[in-house]
Order: structure tokens, then C-alpha cells, then sequence
């Protein structure tokens, strides 16, 4: 009689209860390094804090001593004269200087920044790719004065050209009535922060162009896509938020710059229709040209001037990280 056997496998032990690995982010930082990297990264965030905190205060107070001896509306006179009794000084021909030459170059260095970045990251081929962005990257190092010195020479005595055809085809606005005179104005000074501000805008916008996932760039293509298309659809969508803040970068350049401005620009108190007549002046031109002349008060005028420009700045970015933060629901991450 044949006995046969059945061989039965033991079943696999019960898995034991789960053992989680030690990490640095589950209950806080548990390792030396992870704790002295803690501390170091929350006390420079703080120290961060401090400062800007301490730049306010002194601002503030050198602000309201200057303020209190003037006899005249800080924020609607067009006038600034602090060595004379009664003291009389304003910023509102300052204002109006800073911001609307921000503007112009905003208008100008933007569209053609980003499309130096498109050109770069997705049409240039890389020979031609790669010399140019070296070249932008050596724009962003040169000095603000030689900016300033090139505008003066080279900039200006060429200007002419282009307020002579504004003020034959667009004289009639007012805003580009041209009555002669060295082209030392507003637009001047516009068009040479565009320039200064147009490689720290490529930089930035080219680096986040080169983020965009391929899996959307080859998904537009294989629908048939142009590669227009794609780069509306795609790349721009995408990049958005980063070229919104490479654009506020430059927008923090072109509103504290200060010696291009006050080499090309002929400053006087008085605001002007147009933009091409000579005149006007900025928060930064003003306080470079006036504070190693000021007398004491005057020092605290020019302070209290930097302390509008500091608001004024604050205002910018804040504005830029709310439209950011709108912009969050495309992304990248999750594709």
C-alpha cells in the first residue's frame, strides 16, 4: 500500500506592527545637524525680520522730525527748499518722476526680456543659445554708473531722432509734444532703466521657462500644435508667476536706481505734460544729488523722501505676491 504524503508550506509570519523611520519633518528636527539647520534657518528669518523692523523705525523717525518743520503739504508740494526760514519741501514732482519713469520701463524692458527668454530656451539652437545668454548675463554685472555715463554720451545725443518722429506723428496728444532742447527728459530716462533692468528680467524668466515639464510641451505637440501653441499654452501658463516676479525685480531696480538717473537726467521741480520735455526727477536722483549738500533738516527731508520710496516699494511687492498667489493653481508639480 502506497502512503502518500502532502507537504504543506507554513504559512509567512505575521507581519509585525509597522516601524517608521526617524524623520527629520514628522514630529521636528530629531538629529543634531537637523537642529542646529533649524535654528540657524528660523533665527535668519527672524534676524530678516529685525532688520527691516529697524530700517522702518530709523526712517520713521528721522521722517517725522523733518516733517513736523515743514510748513508747507509733504506729499502735494512742488517744491524742496530746506536751507531757507520757513523750510519748504515736498514730493510730489518726486513721485510723479519715480513712477512714471518705472513705467516706461516696465513697458519697455518686459515683453522684450521675455522674449529674449522664449528665444533662448525654445528657439535658438543651443550654439546660438548659449552666447547669447552669456552676453545677458554680463549686462546684469555692469555697473549702474557706466550705465549712467554711456547714457549720457551716447544715449542722449542720439535721442533726437526718436522725439523728432513722437513729436511729428504723436505731438497732438500732449504727451509727446517736443519744443527742442537737449532730450534730457522723462522718456530719457525710461528708455535707459529698460535697458538696466532688461538682464535681470531675462535671467529670471529664462530660468523658469526652463522648468516647464516636457510631459505638456510633447502633450500640445502631439496634438498638433504649433510650437507658437505650445509656448501660449504651455510655457507661458506655466511661467507666469515666475516672470510676474522676475518683473518685480526689476521694478525694485528701476525705482531705487540712482546715479544713471541723475547723470542723464536734468532735474527740476515741476511736472510736465509731456515726456519729452526736460525736467522731473526720482526719490533716488533727488537724495544722491542733495544729501552731501544738506544741512540737517535737510538730511531728514531727503530721509523722509526715502521713507515714501520704502512704502512705495513694499506697496509693489505686496501687490506682486498677492497676483502670485492667485496664480497657484497652475503648476507644474502635479503633471
Amino acid at each position: 500500500m502506497d502512503i502518500s504524503t502532502q507537504h504543506t508550506e507554513a504559512p509567512p509570519p505575521a507581519p509585525g506592527p509597522p516601524v517608521d523611520a526617524p524623520t527629520s519633518t514628522s514630529r521636528g528636527a530629531t538629529r543634531p545637524g537637523d537642529r542646529i539647520f533649524l535654528g540657524l534657518s528660523r533665527g535668519s528669518g527672524i534676524f530678516l525680520l529685525v532688520i527691516m523692523a529697524a530700517i522702518a523705525a530709523f526712517l520713521t523717525y528721522r521722517a517725522a522730525n523733518a516733517i513736523s518743520k515743514d510748513h508747507t503739504n509733504f506729499l502735494t508740494t512742488f517744491e524742496w527748499n530746506t536751507n531757507l526760514e520757513p523750510a519748504s519741501f515736498g514730493i510730489a514732482v518726486l513721485a510723479f518722476g519715480t513712477v512714471v519713469s518705472a513705467i516706461i520701463a516696465m513697458a519697455l524692458a518686459v515683453p522684450v526680456s521675455v522674449g529674449i527668454a522664449l528665444f533662448i530656451t525654445h528657439y535658438a539652437p543651443r550654439r546660438l543659445g548659449g552666447p547669447i545668454a552669456f552676453v545677458v548675463d554680463l549686462l546684469a554685472a555692469v555697473p549702474s554708473i557706466v550705465y549712467g555715463l554711456w547714457g549720457a554720451l551716447v544715449l542722449v545725443p542720439h535721442m533726437d531722432g526718436l522725439f523728432g518722429w513722437l513729436d511729428h506723428y504723436f505731438g497732438w496728444t500732449g504727451v509727446f509734444e517736443w519744443q527742442g532742447g537737449a532730450p534730457r527728459s522723462m522718456l530719457t530716462v525710461g528708455v535707459l532703466l529698460a535697458i538696466m533692468i532688461l538682464p535681470i528680467i531675462t535671467n529670471v524668466s529664462r530660468e523658469v521657462f526652463r522648468q516647464v515639464p516636457r510631459m505638456h510641451e510633447e502633450a500640445a505637440l502631439a496634438l498638433g500644435a504649433t510650437r507658437w501653441e505650445v509656448i501660449r499654452m504651455s510655457v507661458l501658463p506655466f511661467g507666469r508667476s515666475g516672470v510676474i516676479s522676475a518683473s518685480m525685480l526689476g521694478l525694485g531696480r528701476a525705482l531705487g536706481e540712482t546715479m544713471a538717473v541723475a547723470t542723464v537726467l536734468s532735474p527740476t521741480f515741476e511736472i510736465n505734460a509731456s515726456l519729452l520735455d526736460p525736467g522731473g526727477g526720482t526719490f533716488a536722483q533727488n537724495i544722491a544729488s542733495k544729501f552731501s549738500e544738506a544741512t540737517p533738516l535737510g538730511q531728514d527731508a531727503l530721509i523722509a523722501s526715502g521713507l515714501v520710496l520704502f512704502v512705495i516699494t513694499l506697496l509693489v511687492n505686496g501687490a506682486a505676491r498677492m497676483i502670485i498667489n492667485r496664480r497657484k493653481e497652475y503648476s507644474g508639480a502635479n503633471a
